[in-house]
Order: structure tokens, then sequence, then C-alpha cells
């Protein structure tokens, strides 16, 4: 079996809470972490903040969230380990591929992503068309971009 794409690491976590203020309380003030930017979306349910860990390409997200409205859906705060992002060198190439071998996605197909990248989301759980989910995880796969390609390349020799 071939793929025509390849994974190549962490790209980012997302940690769930009632409140960020919590959550900056550790990753930011107790880790260190660095706050990088901020997104917000009604569609989404989200206020988040993205921190970050590591350097250049090899730099990893941790994006902190909270739901704008706690009672409305989807619930970043309900589930603490939100979902886990993956660099992928060839994001089409990896959704067409994926879904003809039964990976199930979530709706909203390839799209932009808080941090500026094309995403698109693996569901948590297969169902009788695509039988392949995250099995109970939502992984997010994020486009790379050249450089972060390049690197990971370099580092594979």
């Amino acid at each position: 079996m071939t793929r025509p794409f390849k994974i190549l690491g962490v790209q980012q976590i997302a940690i769930g809470g009632p409140s960020k203020d919590r959550l900056r309380t550790l990753w930011v003030d107790m880790f260190g972490l660095e706050i990088t930017g901020n997104f917000k979306s009604e569609r989404e349910n989200v206020d988040e903040d993205i921190t970050a860990m590591g350097k250049g390409p090899f730099k990893v997200e941790v994006d902190l969230m909270q739901p704008l409205d706690p009672e409305k859906k989807p619930a970043v705060h309900t589930t603490p380990l939100n979902h886990v992002g993956l660099w992928v060198d060839d994001l089409p190439k990896a959704v067409e591929w994926l879904s003809a071998n039964g990976v199930r996605f979530a709706p909203g197909g390839i799209r932009k992503g808080a941090a500026g990248f094309d995403i698109t989301f693996l569901h948590p759980k297969g169902n009788e068309e695509f039988p392949i989910g995250g099995e109970g995880v939502l992984i997010e796969l994020v486009q790379a971009p050249p450089e972060v390609v390049d690197a990971f390349a370099k580092l594979a020799g």
C-alpha cells in the first residue's frame, strides 16, 4: 500500500476548559509557553489563545480553548484534550487517499484553520460508509508549509 503523502509530526494539541484563565496559569505562567495569537469563531463556538513551544519548523502549538457559549455546540470545553493536529505534506492527496480507504472525515472539508494553514478533521468515530475514525480522538490534519516539509525531510536524512 503506497501512500501519496506523509504525516510529518505534531503541529498542535488543543486543550479545552470552561475558562482560558486557568489553562493559561499552567501553560503560560508555569510552563513558560508564549502566547502567539488569538482566535474567535462564533461558528466553532471558540475563544482560543494560541501558545507555542519550540521554534521554527519544529514549533508545536498548544491551543487553549474556552467556549463562547457553554450551552452551544461544539462544546470545546467538555473534552479537555480536544484534538491533536498533525502536519501533513500534501493535504489534498491525504484526504483523497484516506477517504478512498475508508477514513471518515468530519463535516467542513478542507478550510483555513486558526493559524492560517489549510486543515481538515478526521471524525472521532467511523460509520458504516467510512469505518475508520479517530477511535474517539478528533484528529486535525494540517497542511505543512514548504519550510516545515523541508525541515522534516532534512531531519529524516
